[in-house]
Order: C-alpha cells, then sequence, then structure tokens
C-alpha cells in the first residue's frame, strides 16, 4: 500500500460533491446501513498489514490511528472525514512527513461488542484513506465495565504489522489511540482467537501493560484523551504513558495535536521531499499554533 500521493486539490472536490460535512451518517460511512464490519476490514481475515517504500514514498512513515468507535467517540471519525484528515495529512506533509503512510484502526470492547477491532490498510492518497475511513463500521457499543479495549491497537501494532520504517532503517512509527475512557486492564487468550478467527497467537491471558512494551519496541505510543467534561482522564493512561497521554477539552483539536507531534517526531530529521510532492499539497488554513501536545 502507500503507491499514490496526497492531494488536499482532490479532496476537497470530492468532499464537495459527497457532502462529507452534512450527509447522513450512514450516507458516509456505509456500513452503517448493514451494521456491520466491512469484510475488507474484518479482523478474521486480517493476517497482517504493511507500510512498503515505494517510489511515490522512498522513505515510508506509519502511522497508525486507532479510533474509539464505542457509543461516546462517534463524533471523532465525522470529523475526520468532514475536515481533520485533511487537515493532518496537509498539515504534517507541509512541514516535512511527505511520504507518511496511515493505516486506521476501530476499536472497540472485546467483553461486549461483536467487531471490538477493524483494521484498514496503510495508504497515503486522499482517495484510498478516505476509502478506508469510510468503511469503517460505527458500532457505537461498550458497556458499563472498566473500560475499552485500546490495548488492543498496541497488539495489532506489535504482531499484525509490518514496515520498512522498521525492518529498513529501525526507526519507530507513530500509534495514537484517541478515546474517553480508561483501557481494560487483561485480555483473555481466547479473547484473541475470537477477534482473529482462532489465530490469536496468545496462548495466555495478556495484560495492557505487557502489549504496550511489545508495541512500544516499534512504535511510539501516543493516547488522546478526550475530556467531555463529566469525567477525568483516567489515571493509569498518565501513569504508563507519561506525558504521550495528551488530554484535550475538544475533540475538534484532534487534527492539529496530532500534527504537531508528528512534526516534533520529524524534528532533526533529513527527509527528502520532492517540489513535486510540496505542490501537490495546500494546508488548510488553520490557527496551527492553539494546541501543543505536551498538555
Amino acid at each position: 500500500m502507500g503507491w499514490t500521493s496526497y492531494s488536499t486539490d482532490a479532496r476537497t472536490l470530492r468532499a464537495t460533491a459527497a457532502c462529507y460535512a452534512s450527509a447522513p451518517v450512514d450516507v458516509t460511512f456505509t456500513q452503517q446501513r448493514e451494521r456491520r464490519v466491512h469484510e475488507q476490514m474484518d479482523s478474521t481475515k486480517v493476517v497482517f498489514r504493511e507500510a512498503r517504500d515505494s517510489e511515490a514514498h522512498p522513505n515510508s512513515f506509519p502511522i497508525i490511528l486507532a479510533l474509539d468507535v464505542t457509543g461516546s467517540m462517534g463524533a471523532i471519525p465525522r470529523m475526520l472525514i468532514a475536515d481533520g484528515l485533511p487537515k493532518i495529512m496537509g498539515r504534517i506533509i507541509q512541514n516535512g512527513c511527505p511520504d507518511a503512510a496511515l493505516c486506521f484502526l476501530a476499536i472497540g470492547d472485546h467483553e461486549c461488542d461483536r467487531y471490538p477491532v477493524q483494521a484498514a490498510q496503510f495508504e497515503s492518497g486522499d482517495s484510498e484513506l478516505d476509502m478506508w475511513l469510510t468503511r469503517t463500521y460505527l458500532e457505537g457499543g461498550g458497556g458499563g465495565n472498566a473500560g475499552e479495549s485500546y490495548p488492543l491497537a498496541w497488539d495489532f501494532a506489535a504482531n499484525r504489522v509490518q514496515t520498512d520504517s522498521w525492518d529498513k532503517r529501525k526507526e519507530k512509527g507513530l500509534l495514537f489511540t484517541i478515546g474517553d475512557e480508561p483501557f481494560l486492564k487483561n485480555f483473555p487468550a481466547n479473547a484473541f482467537n475470537g477477534i482473529y478467527g482462532s489465530n490469536g497467537l496468545h496462548q495466555k491471558t495478556v495484560t495492557a501493560e505487557e502489549l504496550f512494551q511489545a508495541a512500544s519496541e516499534k512504535f511510539d505510543i501516543y493516547h488522546l484523551s478526550l475530556d467531555h467534561g463529566y469525567r477525568r482522564t483516567d489515571s493509569a493512561w498518565v501513569q504508563l504513558l507519561g506525558p504521550n497521554c495528551v488530554i484535550l477539552n475538544d475533540h475538534n483539536e484532534v487534527p492539529n495535536t496530532i500534527a504537531q507531534i508528528v512534526e516534533q517526531r520529524m524534528q532533526g530529521k533529513t527527509v527528502q521531499t520532492s517540489e513535486r510532492k510540496r505542490e501537490s499539497v495546500t494546508v488548510p488554513s488553520e490557527d496551527s499554533d492553539a494546541v501543543s501536545p505536551l498538555l
């Protein structure tokens, strides 16, 4: 994946034609009508996802965006498809990361939901990224238990992702989880077998911390914690991630925060960019200094 490039101009035309900002959810997110996972994002059929170098992107840089799709978090995917995704891509390409390859994960609650993991491919082009995002099933589940299954994103990154960034250059990618709940602490082996169709890779119960440590070998991990005003970020997030747990008061801060973290990561690195790549990106107008990623 990742053979195409991102054009904000083309994306703007497509977003206008598709009415991304105003269309009903079940028009934009097509799986809402079927009420099931898209077959190409079905975790039971996923062996691995890969971010590879290509002629268009010789220094591929993997970024995983793991979105909470339980009941209280549906606004994030809708914000991303309306205007958040081009803000992220336009800004990071313009500011030193032209070879970003994004992979969307949809994360739910493995104790309650039918589809606690949905996995897109890594992509760099505007059309392909929109395609995967709009294929995401916003299950709207979750339950009255102790949290959501965010650590499943760490398990996925550790065991089901292959990247040239790591294999060739020993360069870590970035993994963002975005949500508003604590994370569940323990994951029995049979839960993984259910998610991955008897190919769960784990023979015993594993802890969230073990999954975090495994993913940290190849990814720098951040959590964007949404404080809706009626709950505060669970202290376990801060204990595990330290300053990489970023507390936000408004979900509209997510694009700027992600872009700033990517830019900070790229500082001090030499990334080869062509004039063609620079010209293909028009950065949306925004207050780019409004959010600090280290809150």
